[in-house]
């Protein structure tokens, strides 16, 4: 999880120097390995990881989510484990695995604690994470084909990011005297942005200090990466050289400093790069939930984004070869009516709107996605009506004094009364389809829905 989703005052740097293309010597591991760029199976076919990331440590009842995301189309879940310096530590390795076989899940198991090392003083080494997956060794040999250990999450901050080479290199070399053969995924320092190029420029030493060939880069894509020309610059060069690498963490762009999401997934599909979106549920930072209160039919705006639309994982996941391949979606469940047609079940918060007319028109729905102390995130679900729109507007004054904050996928004016109109993106609708944007509030003593109007043109 972000703990730093924003880094003031950096520019990214120029870089001069040429990438020599590196030939990656055939992995000597069994079960899921490196092949040049590509993970592949053990049968040598490519998969691809097309998945989230799920908070277990903190939330371990939660253990329907295994369930709920493979439902949504993931092959790949990363699963936040905690060593016991400050998360944990979790002693239930096996089951977590027993949860991702069952849904035929490949199982991406990682160390939390490491998290922002050098700069956050709580934070455990590299080398403690691995004794803890020494510990947990009896439940991961014999899982090659179905675990990716990634052995300490961001377990550099912006401190001395040079250390993370030397440190790196030896987390690796313990774990093989270790005798562990499984895919090794190794985290960038910067929090895991990698934005002073200490894991770009030193990749090469990394993955030379595996004796197996068998490591994996991972990159995290958040405020560092906002430009679509920040993205393809640090994948472009990872691509010349020939090293494996997945974008192991990602968020969405809520607003114009976030991460460009839209092409991290394009630039992902294009190059046959793995990803895994941050995060399924519970995070303090409620716009980077997929689902609120892990509820799987909550989806968020993020959620919807990264499940259901262009590049996400329902169109591009396959399941992986060892549990029977093809989409990951069971073919016996498919969606009843096409993405753009409205469901035919009501969300939980009843719509404050009439039905769509048989005109032109729009109608609008508004629903609490989520609520705390003080703040809370809505969405609203605008419809076009039985003729198509170029474009709408949203008109609603709150009941007990709430606030806007801030606001995604549609312009708003006003803070308590509010007016909100579509974007260059998402105005035009044919009839029937809907679009939605979401924003964050502020409110005390009750938070009411408000009633809603909608004006197409």
């Amino acid at each position: 999880m972000k703990r730093r989703l924003a880094i003031l005052g950096i520019s990214l740097l120029a870089i001069a120097a040429s990438i020599v293309v590196f030939s990656a010597p055939a992995s000597a591991a069994v079960g899921l390995h490196i092949s040049g760029r590509n993970i592949v199976e053990a049968n040598g076919q490519t998969f691809v990881m097309r998945g989230i990331n799920h908070p277990h440590v903190w939330y371990t009842n939660q253990t329907k989510s295994f369930a709920d995301v493979k439902a949504l189309g993931a092959n790949t879940v990363r699963v936040v484990l905690g060593s016991g310096k400050r998360w944990g530590p979790s002693t239930d390795v096996a089951n977590v695995i027993s949860l991702c076989r069952q849904q035929r899940l490949i199982c991406v198991l990682e160390v939390h604690d490491t998290t922002g090392y050098g700069e956050d003083a709580a934070a455990a080494t590299l080398d403690e994470a691995v004794n803890y997956w020494i510990s947990q060794k009896s439940a991961l040999v014999g899982q090659e084909s179905y675990v990716v250990i990634n052995i300490g999450n961001e377990p550099i901050g912006n401190t001395n990011a040079g250390q993370w080479t030397s440190a790196t290199t030896a987390a690796i070399q313990k774990m093989r005297s270790n005798g562990f053969e499984h895919l090794i995924m190794i985290d960038g320092p910067n929090w895991g942005q990698d934005w002073q190029y200490v894991m770009r420029d030193n990749a090469q030493t990394v993955l030379n200090a595996d004796s197996l060939h068998n490591t994996v880069l991972s990159i995290h894509m958040y405020d560092v990466f906002s430009t679509p020309a920040s993205i393809t610059d640090y994948l472009n060069r990872f691509q010349a050289a020939g090293w494996p690498l997945v974008i192991g963490e990602f968020g969405w762009q809520r607003s114009s400093g976030n991460v460009d999401h839209e092409t991290v997934l394009a630039e992902s599909v294009s190059r046959g790069l793995g990803y895994l979106g941050w995060s399924w549920s519970g995070n303090t930072d409620p716009y980077l939930d997929m689902a609120t209160g892990f509820d799987p039919a909550q989806l968020t705006t993020w959620g919807q984004r990264i499940f259901n639309g262009a590049n996400g994982i329902k169109a591009t996941a396959k399941e992986a070869t060892v549990y029977g391949g093809g989409p990951t979606t069971p073919p016996t469940t498919p969606p009843t009516t096409p993405p753009t047609t409205p469901p035919t079940t009501p969300p939980t918060t009843p719509p404050t709107s009439t039905p769509p007319p048989t005109g032109q028109g729009c109608t609008a729905t508004y629903t609490v996605a989520g609520q705390w102390p003080g703040g809370f995130q809505g969405t609203v679900r605008v419809t076009a009506g039985g003729a198509a729109v170029n474009g709408w507007t949203v008109s609603w004054t709150f009941p007990n004094g709430q606030s806007v904050t801030q606001a995604w996928n549609a312009t708003i004016t006003g803070t308590s009364s509010v007016t909100a109109r579509n974007v260059s993106y998402n105005g035009r609708l044919g009839a029937g389809a809907w679009t939605e944007f979401g924003f964050l509030g502020s409110w005390t003593g009750t938070n009411g829905i408000p009633a809603v109007s909608c004006t197409a043109s």
